[in-house]
């Protein structure tokens, strides 16, 4: 029977058995059907997003296809009056300005990545981590409009005379300085890229193990060996993936360039030359388009920049995968 004294103490209370609620198999197995329904949707309406984009596309650049064929990427020629249109000019400004911009922002993203997760004091850390994001949150116009009004003075003041004058013989920094160019659009898409591949550069550099560093450590590397041989070799495919990452961001990008890069369809060997992308294209003379070639000429290079980008963005998620393998990043304390 137990002691009856037992049952009256404030202890008994703890030791009574709550009784489980149990759920019938009817209201359970409904419940299952209606949350897998509603995942299975959102999933499949992503999807449906996707696919509309890409058949809009193709059905509205056919004429242009059709048209101009292969010839269409090759061809340097962009007369709307004659409806004879190419779009190598275009091509050649997207990937001549998001280059510029990795030549600028890959050494000081993973630099920032680096003295974050290694050398920062916890004070700063959380501090200087916010400022990083918040680049990422300014709107691109607000960067074009410091471009026009900050950036580009700068440059035609005081770097592109420089460039001129100790590196004019190598053909890149010629001719007339006006400030605006592909050398402005690959700055600003420096800065609006910077905060992406750093973000991802952080992860993954975070995803190594302690052990490895620890064990170099231990072995008398210095911190600088210890970063490259422990931490760079081992998140090398991460940050690559990041750098593609940050590369599909600069060829995309619309506002910003088209207010700095001059918007003149050309090739030129100089990055004082003003120049012309696939998105500022668009963005300028899509409403401007006059005729069914004219706009299928301007929808069929959308479709040649979701292409490419779509790939980008592929590869750079794989390599990132590889290196983080899907796992929450590992807390450095």
């Amino acid at each position: 029977m137990g002691d009856p004294s037992l049952t009256n103490s404030p202890d008994a209370e703890k030791l009574k058995v709550v009784p489980k609620v149990r759920v019938g198999p009817k209201e359970s197995l409904f419940a299952d059907k209606v949350f897998r329904s509603f995942v299975v949707l959102c999933a499949l309406a992503i999807m449906a997003v996707v696919g509309l984009i890409v058949f809009e596309l193709l059905r509205e650049s056919r004429p242009s296809v059709i048209k101009f064929g292969f010839k269409f990427l090759t061809k340097q020629i962009w007369d709307p009056v004659a409806e004879d249109f190419g779009a190598l000019p275009f091509i050649y400004g997207t990937l001549v300005s998001s280059i510029v911009a990795l030549i600028i922002a890959v050494p000081l993203s993973v630099g920032t990545a680096l003295f974050l997760t290694e050398l920062c004091p916890l004070r700063l850390r959380g501090i200087l981590s916010l400022l990083v994001e918040l680049l990422s949150a300014i709107p691109s116009v607000i960067y074009g409009l410091w471009g026009i009004f900050v950036l580009s003075p700068f440059l035609r003041v005081h770097v592109e005379p420089f460039l001129a004058k100790y590196f004019g013989w190598t053909g890149l920094f010629s001719g007339p300085k006006y400030g605006w160019g592909m050398l402005a659009a690959g700055v600003i898409l420096a800065i609006m890229i910077l905060p992406i591949i750093a973000s991802i550069t952080r992860e993954v550099v975070t995803a190594v193990p302690r052990v490895q560093r620890e064990a170099a450590l231990a072995l008398g590397a210095t911190r600088w060996e210890m970063l490259r041989m422990a931490v760079l070799r081992n998140a090398r495919p991460g940050i690559f993936g990041a750098v593609i990452l940050g590369l599909g961001r600069a060829l995309g990008e619309t506002m910003a360039v088209t207010m700095v890069i001059g918007n003149r369809p050309e090739i030129a060997k100089s990055l004082f030359a003003p120049g012309h992308t696939l998105a500022s294209v668009i963005a300028n003379e899509f409403s401007e388009a006059v005729g069914a070639t004219y706009l299928s000429a301007l929808v069929e290079m959308a479709l040649v920049l979701f292409v490419v980008t779509l790939i980008v963005n592929a590869l750079a998620g794989l390599l990132v995968w590889s290196v983080t393998r899907g796992m929450p990043a590992r807390a450095l304390a």
